[in-house]
């Protein structure tokens, strides 16, 4: 392991859920595998259950069984895991923590230095975080880390309300809001592609850009989530965060150096930059989708409203594609068009730049339209990059044909891209790196913005739901909404290039 690799405590609230068994785990243990973890670490599960360590050891153990590293022995990986059974309510559990962890800081190394994990319901955040103060754990001479998992609120009002009551025990430095889109590799790739390639930077405004599609679809349904996404659907589920944040560094200006504080900067700026609608407008730059049986892969598939814990009549909406315009010099008048939703025909997150057509094509062919030029990035399944252009077609004639460049990612590795993103953001939290987390400026903006659009929607009732088949591309609206522009949707996977 490297003697410069961080050190720290990692105490892991909701440790026996999904996502600490799914990612966190596996993630911990890339860290560990890659050197970027010292001996000098531990990691604390905390949850309802009566474990014992060696209950907990067995679970972690179970959740890295897919690794097949003889360079590591899991048992002594997962020494590194300590079990501390707990009740958020009762201070005397935050006491009996804090004992543990002093312990465990002088066993392991640590220098005081802790990261607090929620990963468990949002409703007990402020809780967790007041009394993580009042009980002195943040009290070390070491650094203190708060990492939060998304939903930050349910708008924004209830997101300030959280906000201002975590601000009194951790300050905003200390605050880690996970996204882990910003985690994946071609998420980050953007800025690399922006400000790295003279190629693009100079095209990268409204004189050479005609519009911007972001798109992430899944295959799976709400599943067994159905009582969360009643109560979130996916405006709040992707809209708020995910969509938004990718949209802005794709608009954002180059920062002035590749520091957190300047690159969210630029995003924020973005962000205010987004022409504001008005709820009597949203029908107009928004579409809202619902999806119902289908056929998927030759199988038979339930409507949303068939799900569990979902109202049969219910009004929450799976599907959103929408129109933001950015009213700033570069982007004036170059639409970026958004969409997201469950059940899809295919699981594809991927980001098409449309460039302009030229004013005037040489090889223009009557009977086939010169297809544009595209920069396409793949963020998942597939990684990697394609650039459409034009090229001669080998035959007699003057006429163009498309080609594409392909830069294939997912060959180069095995890695799988979720809890690689997890592994990224823990190791970026671990050395202090905000850049790839979202700050509350950002937070607020988003909020403020999609706010406008669910209070319209909960206002109304779709009268159409559901609208959508499982198995299609989201309803016949969503297309209409950029034929209205003279465009259409592209959705091009380098399988089918």
């Amino acid at each position: 392991m490297t003697t410069n690799s961080p050190k720290s405590i990692i105490v892991i609230f909701g440790a026996t859920g999904d996502l600490a068994n799914r990612k966190l785990y596996p993630s911990i243990y890339r860290l560990y595998r890659n050197g970027k973890l010292s001996e000098n670490f531990a990691v604390v599960g905390v949850a309802r259950r009566p474990l014992t360590n060696e209950d907990f050891r067995n679970n972690v153990k179970k959740s890295i069984s897919h690794f097949e590293d003889k360079s590591i022995d899991p048992d002594a990986f997962a020494s590194h895991f300590h079990y501390h059974p707990f009740d958020v309510q009762d201070l005397s559990y935050y006491q009996s923590l804090n004992k543990l962890l002093n312990t465990l800081d002088e066993k392991h190394e640590t220098e005081g230095n802790r990261i607090f994990y929620l990963a468990m319901a949002p409703n007990f955040f402020g809780t967790l975080a007041t009394n993580l103060k009042s009980e002195g754990l943040t009290s070390t001479n070491g650094w203190t880390r708060l990492v939060i998992e998304k939903p930050f609120g349910h708008n924004f009002k209830s997101a300030k309300e959280l906000n201002d009551q975590i601000r009194e025990a951790f300050t905003e430095d200390q605050i880690y809001r996970i996204d882990h889109y910003l985690g994946k590799e071609m998420v980050q790739n953007i800025e690399v592609i922006r400000f790295a390639n003279a190629m693009f930077e100079p095209l990268w405004n409204n004189q050479h850009i005609s519009n911007i599609q972001i798109t992430s679809s899944e295959v799976l349904g709400v599943e067994d989530r159905g009582r969360y996404y009643e109560s979130s659907g996916a405006l709040r589920d992707m809209v708020q965060n995910h969509m938004l944040q990718m949209m802005a560094l794709l608009a954002m200006e180059p920062p002035i150096k590749l520091t957190p504080e300047e690159i969210r900067s630029e995003k924020v700026k973005v962000l205010r930059a987004l022409k504001p609608i008005t709820e009597e407008d949203v029908e107009k730059y928004f579409v809202r989708g619902q999806y119902d049986r289908g056929i998927l892969n030759g199988e038979e598939i339930n409507g949303y409203r068939e799900g569990n814990s979902v109202d049969p009549e219910s009004n929450t909406e799976t599907f959103v594609s929408g129109k933001l315009l950015i009213e700033n010099f570069r982007w004036a008048g170059v639409p970026f068009y958004i969409r997201t939703g469950k059940r899809m025909k295919k699981k594809s997150t991927e980001i098409v730049i449309q460039f302009k057509d030229l004013p005037m094509n040489l090889y223009y062919d009557k009977e086939e339209n010169i297809h544009p030029n595209l920069l396409v990035i793949h963020i998942q399944p597939y990684e990697g990059i394609t650039l459409h252009l034009n090229a001669k077609k080998g035959e007699y004639g003057s006429t163009s044909t498309p080609i594409t460049l392909n830069y294939n990612n997912n060959g180069s590795n095995d890695k799988m891209n979720t809890p690689e993103a997890y592994e990224v953001l823990l190791n970026d939290c671990m050395r202090g790196d905000s850049t790839n987390f979202t700050h509350w400026d950002e937070v607020a903006l988003s909020w403020k913005f999609v706010d406008i659009i669910s209070n319209a929607w909960e206002n109304t009732k779709a009268e159409q739901f559901p609208n959508y088949e499982s198995g299609s591309n989201g309803p016949k609206e969503s297309e209409a909404l950029l034929e209205n522009d003279g465009f259409n949707w592209w959705s091009v996977t380098p399988e089918e290039e």
